[in-house]
């Protein structure tokens, strides 16, 4: 395909990325029977709009002609950048535009000195495990994207609250010692839209979340600060949160308390990456 790659502006969200974006999960979701991540032209539309316009968001659109086909975006805001979502229009998939668009995040991290890149994806879609295994990624953690009813509850010791600026380098410090690199670029967004939280253990916080949801990750000492977390959360946001499935304590714990596996997902990565000394859950960028 005679296919062009430019940088993506703030419009093309609305000129097409966003109706290809609902599309393309549709599309692949319904041919295995799972729930589509983006419910509907709506979500994809808000959803893009706040990546194409962030600063801290490399966006990259495909043209054939004066066509949009496909999107890619890449998340610096921190340390370890994150890939997603990537999309490409159903009707000329299998043609390499896919590929095309990996190769041009990848470069721009790596001419950006970006220390490792990750991404999730749908452990049932095999395309894409193939091509992110072809371009050199690494499967590091199987995981399930769980759903359910907001638990109510709280741990006897721990107590959850709304996090504040101030809290950023405790929180930095437990992303630290779990990941051996911290998410606060990530974390401060979070905080400036009212949706992080942190929980305490004595007079120290010992975890965080930004939020329990699909876009947001956690870490915590220990599965008891995560379980905490969980049990804080009003909702589990968009299509659920993602649990490392090797964890099988905290996944037998959210079994015990109704919630339910919606779809397997891959953590997946290239570049710096620590066995985590730790708990955590991760979004659907890593």
């Amino acid at each position: 395909m005679d296919i062009t790659l430019r940088r993506g502006v703030p419009g093309d969200a609305q000129r097409g990325c966003a109706e290809i974006c609902y599309r393309a999960f549709r599309t692949i979701s319904q041919a295995h029977n799972f729930p589509p991540d983006v419910p509907s032209v709506g979500v994809a539309l808000q959803f893009l709009e706040g990546l194409f316009t962030h600063p801290g968001f490399y966006c990259v659109v495909a043209e054939q002609g004066q066509r949009i086909v496909g999107s890619n975006v890449l998340d610096e805001r921190d340390t370890i950048y994150g890939i997603g979502p990537i999309t490409v229009d159903p009707e000329v998939q299998n043609r390499s535009v896919g590929r095309r668009l990996m190769e041009d995040v990848l470069a721009r991290a790596t001419a950006r000195g970006a220390s490792g890149v990750r991404l999730v994806q749908a452990a049932f879609h095999n395309r894409s495990l193939s091509l992110y295994t072809s371009l050199g990624f690494e499967v590091r953690e199987p995981l399930a994207c769980v759903q359910g009813a907001a638990l109510g509850l709280s741990l006897p010791g721990r107590r959850t609250r709304a996090a504040v600026e101030s809290d950023v380098e405790a929180c930095n410090q437990v992303c630290r010692q779990v990941h051996g690199h911290d998410r606060g670029g990530e974390l401060r967004d979070a905080i400036s839209r009212g949706l992080a939280t942190v929980v305490e253990y004595g007079e120290r916080i010992t975890g965080y979340a930004t939020p329990v949801g699909f876009s947001g990750h956690a870490v915590g000492e220990c599965n008891a600060d995560l379980q905490a977390l969980i049990g804080a959360a009003k909702e589990f946001a968009g299509p659920g949160f993602l649990l490392p499935t090797r964890n099988g304590e905290l996944f037998r714990w959210c079994l015990a308390h109704q919630l339910r596996v919606v779809q397997p997902m891959t953590l997946m990565s290239i570049g710096l990456y620590n066995e985590p000394a730790g708990a955590f859950l991760p979004s659907i960028l890593y």
